[in-house]
């Protein structure tokens, strides 16, 4: 609730902000180099780059790096140097070494001022790298989230996905943006200062959230991070559960995994107080978080049972899904999607947010006792 109130004040200073970045945007034209990391993604990656070539910003190159595909990825890429708008297109190959790898890779043969990471089962909205773009006016910025929606609307998972990503994913990040404190930059768009990535050295392999980490890393070193609301990237996501349970298994192991790594940072308090501060909010959503919700509904559920107040527990329920419905409505309202999603909010708290918060409790029991896990890449469809 409170990066809700934090999203409603950036949106009215929103305004303000950015009547001062026209006025001085005429001196901008950074060149951004876009970094596309792909590993076995024909199905979708002509759809992604045909937004990038497609971009209203000029004075970029798009590389892609082939991180050992074994299907036509490079081939479909190679397409785009011939028909790419006049943009500068590259495509790299190397053997498979990891998302990181690839795209320190792609950063290394880069001669852009400014590095785009897009991941190439992304699709792009027309202006998002000139909207993110005139962020760097401020040369104490380092990185700029972009948002991210969710293309394929298809089923009942899909749309609370949808949903959530509206709701607990870009309207938090517009709220941690107030402070510029955005603590995850989305693998589908962000936008960084290269010199910024090299002095924190690059993406690293050794966590299964290197978005995550990188932008821990950038924090730690004093930098701001922003975000850009009105610049879209567009994203698949999991229609199946046990796709969903595995992408979010991976998702919270590899923010375990860059908690851990720096670690020293949540006591650091006096020292970095911005860093410790995003480091706590982290543990508390991914750890403290739902186990307490886990818990509290076991509690309501066995008081339902046995203490005959159910019709009670039925009210509270009530009460909660009236304020969750509300905060939906405001959030698809602001970002103009879909008022259909609104239904879906009945569902959010009462199915969702569970199977969420259990997938993480058991990830977090695993990462705990070390068990070992592997990328587990989610099978495309091809419906961006």
């Amino acid at each position: 609730m409170l990066l809700l109130f934090f999203s409603i004040l950036k949106t009215i200073f929103k305004t303000a902000d950015e009547k001062h970045i026209e006025k001085i945007n005429k001196t901008l034209n950074h060149k951004v180099s876009i970094i596309v990391p792909a590993y076995n993604e024909e199905k979708i990656i002509a759809k992604s780059l045909e937004s990038l070539v497609n971009q209203t910003y000029q004075n970029l190159e798009i590389i892609v790096v082939d991180d050992g595909s074994t299907d036509r990825t490079s081939e479909i890429a190679k397409y785009f140097k011939k028909h790419s708008n006049g943009k500068k297109v590259k495509v790299l190959k190397k053997s498979n070494g990891g998302k990181a790898s690839a795209i320190n890779h792609g950063i290394r043969h880069s001669t852009g001022e400014l590095i785009m990471v897009v991941d190439a089962d992304s699709k792009l909205e027309k202006n998002a790298v000139k909207l993110m773009e005139r962020y760097f006016i401020d040369p104490n910025v380092a990185a700029v989230a972009g948002s991210v929606y969710v293309s394929n609307q298809t089923n009942l998972l899909t749309k609370l996905q949808a949903l959530e990503y509206i709701e607990g994913l870009n309207m938090v990040r517009n709220g941690q943006a107030l402070l510029k404190l955005v603590n995850i930059i989305p693998g589908p768009i962000g936008m960084f200062r290269k010199d910024a990535l090299y002095e924190v050295g690059l993406y690293d392999n050794d966590t299964f959230a290197e978005d995550c980490d990188v932008t821990l890393k950038l924090i730690t070193r004093g930098y701001k991070i922003d975000f850009e609301s009105d610049a879209v990237a567009y994203t698949e996501a999991p229609e199946h559960l046990l796709d969903l349970i595995k992408q979010r298994y991976r998702w919270t192991r590899g923010i375990l995994q860059a908690i851990k790594k720096h670690k020293g940072l949540l006591w650091n308090i006096r020292k970095n107080p911005a860093a410790s501060l995003t480091m706590w909010y982290m543990l508390f959503e991914s750890v403290f978080w739902p186990f307490m919700d886990v818990w509290t509904n076991m509690f309501i559920i066995y008081l339902s049972v046995f203490s005959g107040v159910s019709i009670l527990i039925f009210y509270w329920w009530s009460i909660f899904t009236i304020l969750d419905m509300a905060g939906a409505l405001y959030c698809i309202l602001i970002t103009n999607n879909r008022l259909s999603l609104v239904f879906y909010a009945v569902f959010y708290r009462l199915y969702f947010i569970s199977i969420i918060n259990i997938a993480k409790i058991f990830s977090t029991i695993e990462e705990w006792f070390g068990i070992e896990m592997t990328w587990g890449k989610l099978e495309r469809k091809g419906k961006l």
